[in-house]
């Protein structure tokens, strides 16, 4: 049993096999990223759905880049900058880089499989997530988790987007975010090279 379901009531069988990849954090991000370049190999890529697509996956990856400078993993709650807007801008990130990869691909299997992958592995990350964030921080966490939601932006925070500390070193540090920019553009550059 994972660290992250050490909390949750004991599954046997299937149900616990099932369960554990789910709150799998590499199995997740190994997907994601076999995902991106298997969109972007077996892609057939028209001109008018590259021009949607490639400007979703790359404010994605720059709301990745962004909400990683906020963030003292496990040290301090981030609630401003993207942090105002959603509990998670990270996933909601990934979620817009995956979306635009699979309309980049062209073809019709991309986006149901990028909604299983979603609905696979986003309610398990956000549950533990949130879990984790409570015991760290209590009240503070309560207090911000009932105002922001978990994914889809709420503009209602708007001024504590302004608030905080934005930086670039932390950005650069977390989460390997400069290797990730970087595969996504080459992953990018991939679909770009086939436009016919």
């Amino acid at each position: 049993m994972s660290h992250r379901t050490k909390e949750l009531e004991r599954l046997s069988g299937l149900s616990h096999v099932v369960r554990e990849l789910r709150y799998h954090e590499g199995t997740r991000q190994s997907l994601a990223v076999i995902l991106i370049l298997l969109y972007a190999l077996t892609s057939k890529p028209l001109l008018i759905l590259t021009a949607i697509a490639l400007p979703i996956a790359l404010i994605g990856m720059l709301l990745r880049f962004y909400a990683s400078g906020f963030i003292l993993k496990n040290r301090e709650l981030a609630t401003s900058g993207p942090y105002a807007l959603v509990r998670h801008p990270l996933y909601t990130g990934n979620i817009l880089i995956l979306i635009g990869f699979s309309l980049a691909n062209a073809n019709w299997w991309p986006l149901p499989l990028a909604g299983l992958f979603f609905w696979l592995y986003y309610p398990t990350a956000i549950e533990y997530e949130d879990r984790k964030l409570k015991r760290l921080f209590g009240d503070q966490w309560t207090h911000w988790a009932q105002q922001t939601p978990a994914l889809v932006p709420n503009f209602r925070n708007l001024q504590a987007v302004r608030g905080g500390q934005w930086s670039l070193a932390k950005s650069l540090r977390q989460n390997g975010e400069i290797l990730i920019a970087i595969y996504i553009i080459v992953c990018l550059g991939l679909i770009i090279a086939k436009l016919r």
